[in-house]
């Protein structure tokens, strides 16, 4: 089976380097980068890697960076595709766990969970209004949702392609909620989601959305749960419904 990483980049000049080079040899035949307009040398440094580079002329947010990731992995032939943000806040010395479930047959979604302690993830640098937004949000989720997930939140994924060729994800937000929108399509379309622990990592140039913008991202991850309920109960929504 063939394994695409994508690399959804904006600013990502400092460390795009470290995240590369941890992903294990072997474990994945190419790695795309998609960069976002970003004002550093991130394409510079990408293609000094040799990595396929892939530019926005203009900024179309992280939501849209994933969209072309996924269009781009697809048109290659790939069959997994894992998400790695190149900010080095994920370990991708774990990829070959992460795309285990999937190349079992376990799974068609596995995500990278940095939730097992409070202490572990206080420790790792995620600031506690954070902590605090993610276990309310993922509590809420998993009620909504039926799902027993630790955590909702993470950008260390890797998805089938059965998945992504079945879901409406371009129709999704352009904004940080595409990672929120599309683990409920996941839970419409009846896919498998697993998950595997990580470790948490929040430094200075690691990129990590503010105070404002984390409300506005919660904000949108409640619509989008009130969106699924009325889905259920026969309103009709683009992003759950099949092309």
């Amino acid at each position: 089976m063939k394994t695409i990483a994508v690399m959804p980049a904006y600013n990502a000049e400092k460390t795009v380097e470290k995240t590369y080079r941890d992903i294990p040899q072997g474990v994945v035949d190419e790695v795309i980068l998609v960069d976002d307009d970003s004002r550093d040398n991130t394409v510079k440094v990408a293609r000094e890697l040799g990595l396929t580079v892939i530019e926005h002329p203009q900024n179309r947010g992280y939501g849209g960076n994933q969209k072309t990731c996924y269009k781009e992995a697809l048109k290659k032939g790939a069959d997994v595709v894992v998400m790695i943000h190149p900010d080095y806040q994920y370990d991708s010395s774990l990829t070959p766990k992460l795309i285990e479930p999937i190349l079992n047959g376990r799974a068609d979604i596995v995500i990278g969970s940095r939730i097992r302690t409070r202490q572990e993830s206080l420790d790792g640098g995620m600031p506690f209004y954070k902590y605090l937004g993610n276990r309310f949000l993922t509590l809420i989720e998993n009620i909504v949702l039926g799902q027993n997930l630790s955590e909702f939140h993470t950008g260390f994924r890797a998805y089938s392609r059965r998945f992504l060729e079945t879901v409406p994800f371009e129709c999704n937000s352009d904004d940080f909620v595409f990672d929120t929108e599309i683990l409920v399509q996941a839970v419409v379309f009846g896919f498998k989601i697993a998950e595997i622990p990580v470790p948490t990592r929040y430094f200075p140039e690691a990129s990590s959305i503010n105070f404002r913008r984390s409300v506005t991202y919660g904000l949108s991850t409640l619509w989008t749960l009130v969106k699924y309920i009325l889905y259920q109960i026969g309103w009709r929504c683009k992003i759950f419904r099949s092309e």
